[in-house]
């Protein structure tokens, strides 16, 4: 029943904002009509310090057509050397979501994981669990995001 619910919700969430929360033409998650990625987290951060920080404004890279913000320069650097290797997956949008087939922009930058050395970023504690914990979910997301994706860059056209 809970698993029933929390696909109902999502279904629910993608309706109010799917696609709308993407530069146009891009992959990456700016939210409702922004510029700034991932809610300007740092996504080194998650990697370096194993938490959540948000990024300085006067520290930012523009990657993808979206603008990155960091916590130091140190970040900076090694984003803009590796990008891909930051980066979270599904351009930042809810993993969950991705797996469930929709795109869920409302991200929670408080809810991640890394596995396998990649970043996931999810609506809330509860998707970042699911994502992790239910069998098959990931591969989902993964199998999900090429159509997705070409969704999110149809935009421009």
């Amino acid at each position: 029943m809970r698993t029933i619910l929390r696909h109902l919700l999502f279904v629910v969430m993608a309706l109010t904002v799917v696609l709308p929360g993407s530069v146009r033409g891009s992959e990456i998650n700016t939210g409702l009509r922004g510029t700034v990625a991932i809610k300007g987290y740092d996504p080194v951060a998650y990697f370096t310090e194993r938490r959540a920080v948000r990024g300085e404004l006067t520290i930012s890279y523009n990657w993808l057509g979206a603008v990155w913000r960091f916590s130091n320069e140190n970040h900076k650097r090694l984003f803009s050397d590796n990008p891909v290797k930051f980066a979270p997956q599904y351009g930042g949008h809810c993993a969950d979501g991705v797996a469930l087939g929709v795109i869920v922009t409302d991200i929670d930058p408080e809810a991640w994981r890394i596995i396998d050395g990649k970043l996931y970023l999810n609506a809330d504690e509860a998707a970042a669990t699911d994502l992790e914990e239910t069998e098959g979910q990931l591969e989902r997301s993964k199998a999900n995001w090429p159509r997705l994706r070409a969704t999110l860059l149809k935009k421009s056209e």
